[in-house]
């Protein structure tokens, strides 16, 4: 009997090598690879320049504390924020550390400003971790049953609903952020109908209002949309945003960035991570940014994105139940008129990895390396496994 806690509904598969966008399992099957480890894998698996990079890492140093400098933590942050645009980074090891840093830097920004109970806006369908915090500003009843009492100083409303968040402004004077995903993607990979006004809105509320405005771009960063950022797609820019996941290729590293005022508010004391930061993740990190940039893979993301879409409209165009096919670069869901969850382990069959969301949104996040040929055969498998499934 396993000695691993029951935490997971583990498919029954475990694979012991890959390379790009393929796996192995230990019976010798090979499958496709249209998750990525949930958006980790960017980079596909064992690229050479990032085993490279963190081979030598490795040779040198994995770890000190952050009771010192560390030359490449300074390096990749120096990276980041040339990349984002924004100021100043805190280093963890995950999405929810860097949302539950964020949550924490926008109470003390105001506590600063004189507000004793600040709140949040969140929103519906969001999915932020499993941390106390994280889980509480999430969307999703499910994840949080049987964990109350929940955090509170979270006020939640419907995403993309920019009059909704107005009638808050008129009626709360203790609210100090509006928190929400780029882009959902534990919700269904949802993405407002028209992201520039969307965003643009939110930050002229915060504006009038002196709120931060925190963008979760754990899943939607990293390249993944065509862009560094999913909100680079817009003109506007936030105060605070957080990443991980595609950061380090599958080392464990996030981090929240900060802009402005918000830049300034942890003081030494305040936050800190045992691990945040090492040597070794931030290496990765930095290999990771750098293999993305020489290798143009924000643009190869977003035409694969585009090509991922229209092979997938091709074949399913004629199935009522597909109700929409919706991406943003190499992040698409696939949402049908019934839950669909049978899928995943119907595609694992066919040699497909794959994963439901929300119920009835087939989530593919394929790495950022892949190939046209290998977008048409995805296509063309998985959507084969799709009519099977929908004739039954």
């Amino acid at each position: 009997m396993s000695k691993i806690m029951d935490t997971y509904a583990r498919q029954p598969v475990t694979f012991v090598k890959g390379e790009g966008v393929w796996l192995w399992a230990k019976d010798g099957k090979k499958y496709l690879d249209a998750l990525s480890g949930v958006a980790v894998n960017g980079l596909g698996h064992t690229h050479p320049k990032l085993i490279k990079a963190i081979n030598e890492q490795i040779s040198r140093l994995i770890h000190v504390s952050n009771v010192y400098c560390i030359t490449e933590q300074e390096k990749l942050a120096e990276k980041l924020t040339a990349i984002s645009g924004m100021e100043s980074v805190f280093f963890c090891n995950s999405g929810c550390e860097a949302n539950e840093a964020a949550i924490k830097l926008a109470r003390l920004y105001g506590h600063q400003n004189g507000i004793d109970t600040p709140e949040i806006i969140v929103m519906e369908k969001a999915f932020h971790g499993r941390t106390m915090a994280t889980l509480s500003a999430t969307g999703n009843r499910k994840a949080q049953a049987g964990f109350e009492p929940l955090v509170g100083g979270f006020i939640r409303v419907a995403f993309d609903d920019l009059e909704a968040i107005q009638q808050i402004a008129l009626r709360k004077n203790n609210v100090v952020a509006i928190l929400l995903e780029t882009i959902q993607g534990e919700g269904g990979i949802n993405i407002p109908i028209n992201l520039q006004d969307y965003l643009k809105g939110l930050r002229e509320i915060c504006d009038q209002h002196n709120w931060l405005l925190i963008l979760d771009e754990v899943q939607s960063g990293i390249a993944r949309t065509g862009k560094w950022f999913a909100h680079q797609h817009t003109s506007i820019q936030p105060d605070v945003m957080t990443i991980a996941k595609g950061l380090g290729s599958g080392v464990p590293i996030g981090a929240c960035l900060a802009k402005g005022v918000a830049s300034h508010v942890f003081t030494p004391g305040k936050h800190g991570s045992t691990f945040g930061g090492n040597p070794l993740a931030t290496a990765a990190g930095y290999a990771t940014l750098k293999i993305i940039e020489e290798d143009k893979l924000c643009s190869h993301a977003s035409k694969m994105g585009i090509l991922i879409n229209e092979e997938f409209t091709r074949h399913l165009r004629d199935f009522s139940q597909v109700k929409v096919i919706r991406n943003s670069g190499l992040m698409v869901g696939i949402e049908f008129d019934q839950p669909c969850g049978e899928l995943t382990r119907l595609a694992l069959d066919e040699g497909i990895l794959i994963n439901v969301t929300a119920d009835k949104v087939i989530r593919l996040l394929p790495p950022l390396v892949i190939s046209e040929a290998e977008v048409k055969e995805l296509a063309e498998r998985l959507s084969q496994v799709i009519k099977n499934y929908l004739a039954k």
